[in-house]
C-alpha cells in the first residue's frame, strides 16, 4: 500500500476501535488508538499473512504483548477480512470470539494469547526461535506497552533475544508516556529507553512521530535489513490519537466509557468531518 492508503487504513482501524469499544460502553480506548498506525503499516504493507488461510505455514506473526489493546488488533483483523466487522459489536460479551484481551483460542488471526503484562515479549522470542528452527523465513512482530516495560520479564526476554541474536524479531514500544496510574516517568521512569535496548544488544530505531505511517514504514524497512540482532522500534505516540476528548483525558483514557454522543463525535473527528 502507498502512504495515502496506509493512512486511510489507519483511519478505518480507528473507526472500528471506536465502534467496537462503544458497543460495550467502556474499554481501553487510549492505548488502542495509539497503535492504529503501526497496525495499519504492518498488515497493510509488511506482514506476510493471508486472511483466507490464517494458519498458513511460514506466515509472519504478531504478538500484542499489551493485550488490553485487543480491540485494536480485532479492528485491523476485521478490516483485513479475517472475520466480519459486525463481530466487533460483540466485544467482551457472552459467547463472543472477541474477549477484551487477545486470545488465540477464540479469535481468528490472533497468533498469541496476551493480557498478563510482560509475558508477550517472551512468547514472541519463543515463536521467533521456533521460526528459525523451522526455517520458514517468517518475521515475528511484537507490540509492547511503555508501562508494561517496567516489568522484569520484558528485560529477561530482551536479554535472551539480544544475546542469541534473534534477528527475525521486530518489536515496538508504544511509548505514549502514560499508564494506568499516571505518567510513566512518575511511576518508574524508563529513560533512556533507547539506551536500555541498545545495552541489551538490540538494534534500535526511534520514530519521532509514532503515529505517522511513513515514519513507521521507514523504520520497519530499515529494521528488516538488520542481520544478527533483534530490533526495537520505539514509537513516540499520543495516547488516544485521533479523538480529541480521549487525548485530553490523558491518564483517564487508559480505560474509559464511550457513550453514543461521544461515539458520534469521535467518528466525525476521525473522518475529518469536524
Amino acid at each position: 500500500m502507498a502512504k495515502s492508503e496506509l493512512a486511510t487504513l489507519a483511519q478505518e482501524i480507528r473507526v472500528n476501535i471506536v465502534n467496537c469499544i462503544s458497543s460495550l460502553g467502556v474499554g481501553h480506548i487510549g492505548g488502542c488508538l495509539s497503535i492504529a498506525d503501526v497496525l495499519a503499516v504492518l498488515y497493510g504493507k509488511h506482514m506476510n499473512v493471508d486472511p483466507k488461510n490464517p494458519k498458513m505455514e511460514g506466515r509472519d506473526r504478531l504478538v500484542c504483548s499489551k493485550g488490553h489493546a485487543g480491540p485494536a488488533v480485532y479492528s485491523v483483523l476485521a478490516e483485513m477480512g479475517y472475520f466480519d466487522k459486525s463481530e466487533l459489536a460483540t466485544l467482551n460479551q457472552s459467547g463472543t470470539n472477541l474477549p477484551s484481551h487477545c486470545d488465540m483460542n477464540k479469535t481468528l488471526g490472533v497468533d498469541m494469547t496476551a493480557g498478563s503484562l510482560g509475558q508477550g515479549l517472551s512468547c514472541a522470542v519463543g515463536i521467533a526461535i521456533g521460526s528459525k528452527l523451522a526455517k520458514d523465513n517468517a518475521t515475528i512482530y511484537c507490540i509492547v506497552g511503555d508501562g508494561e516495560s517496567q516489568e522484569g520479564q520484558i528485560w529477561e526476554a530482551a536479554m535472551y533475544a539480544g544475546s542469541h541474536g534473534i534477528d527475525n524479531l521486530i518489536a515496538f514500544t508504544d511509548y505514549n508516556k502514560l499508564q494506568l496510574d499516571g505518567y510513566v516517568k512518575d511511576i518508574n521512569d524508563l529513560a533512556s529507553l533507547s539506551a536500555k535496548w541498545r545495552a541489551f544488544n538490540w538494534e534500535v530505531f526511534d520514530v519521532i512521530d509514532g503515529n505517522d505511517v511513513e515514519q513507521i514504514d521507514q523504520a520497519i524497512t530499515q529494521a528488516k535489513a538488520v542481520i544478527g540482532k533483534p530490533k526495537m522500534v520505539i514509537l513516540n505516540t499520543i495516547k488516544g490519537k485521533g479523538v480529541s476528548f480521549v487525548e485530553a483525558a490523558k491518564v483517564g483514557s487508559h480505560s474509559m466509557s464511550v457513550n453514543a454522543e461521544q461515539r458520534a463525535q469521535a467518528l466525525a473527528e476521525i473522518r475529518g468531518e469536524i
